[in-house]
């Protein structure tokens, strides 16, 4: 692994993502157009097309041998070790209704693991940056996942994917979440909460079959933070997967969400 290529492509990311970011704060509340890109409601604006052009022309001018696999403009480049994720605007279906939870978020892979992760949320001008191995920081402070003394008064970020929808199984345990915990937080902008997470703000994640280009940067912000990210069966989660079903939190809380994930299956 290079860490002159992280290096350098960290120094990018935190750039663009501010000039993406700057696009969605100028257009919030005033864009122009709207339109829904599948059957299960997620939507599209230009502001997301005009935020990932500003990201996808830096990176592939400084990183042309680099694959590309960006949220709406699809894959750049052919397949090697080097991988980036983009979502320029994480939280389009909040930003269509005015509600001012949305973040850019850029990942960088390698060999299928994240190495570098860079998260911007224009409204609040806070810039989330980890990078394997260095820690994670929000405007150069250091992110550390928080442990609660009664996990069950914490606040839990429940993240499904779109194609979920009402699955029996989702259902049945998002509403046993919702019972078991002082609250269960849905923002439809993943990367946030994996954010709120490493911040400590939040206790603790369960992700149902929910993988995107903004799944990654957050694993990597999460673990950096010192938390655990593992499989429904307590497994580390590692490299990338079509559908996973993650728990993320901090160590203390391993048995207890691993424990609350098979009552609510059961």
């Amino acid at each position: 692994m290079d860490h002159e290529i992280i290096r350098r492509a960290k120094e990018l990311s935190m750039q663009v993502v501010r000039q993406a970011g700057q696009i969605a704060k100028e257009r919030f509340d005033h864009f122009d157009h709207l339109r829904f890109k599948d059957d299960f409601g997620d939507v599209v604006t230009e502001v997301d097309h005009l935020a990932e052009e500003v990201i996808l022309k830096q990176i592939l001018n400084k990183f042309p041998t680099h694959q590309i696999h960006s949220e709406e403009a699809g894959v750049f480049g052919t397949e090697n070790d080097w991988l980036w994720l983009i979502d320029p605007l994480d939280g389009t279906n909040n930003f269509a209704i005015g509600l001012p939870v949305f973040t850019t978020s850029i990942t960088l892979m390698y060999r299928r693991e994240p190495v570098l992760g860079v998260v911007y949320e224009p409204l609040t001008d806070r810039l989330f940056v980890s990078v394997r191995g260095e820690g994670a920081n929000c405007n150069n402070r250091p992110l550390h996942v928080k442990s609660n003394l009664n996990i069950f008064k914490g606040n839990i970020g429940w993240i499904q994917g779109h194609k979920v929808q009402n699955d029996r199984r989702a259902v049945q345990l998002r509403q046993f979440i919702d019972i078991n915990f002082k609250r269960m937080m849905r923002l439809w902008a993943p990367t946030l909460q994996w954010c709120m997470l490493a911040k400590g703000d939040i206790d603790g994640i369960i992700l149902y079959n929910s993988e995107g280009d903004d799944l990654y940067s957050g694993v990597l912000m999460v673990k950096e933070a010192g938390g655990i990210v593992i499989d429904f069966e307590g497994n580390p989660f590692t490299g990338m997967n079509e559908e996973p079903y993650i728990i993320a939190c901090h160590p203390d809380h391993k048995e207890e969400l691993i424990n609350i994930v098979k009552q609510g299956l059961s």
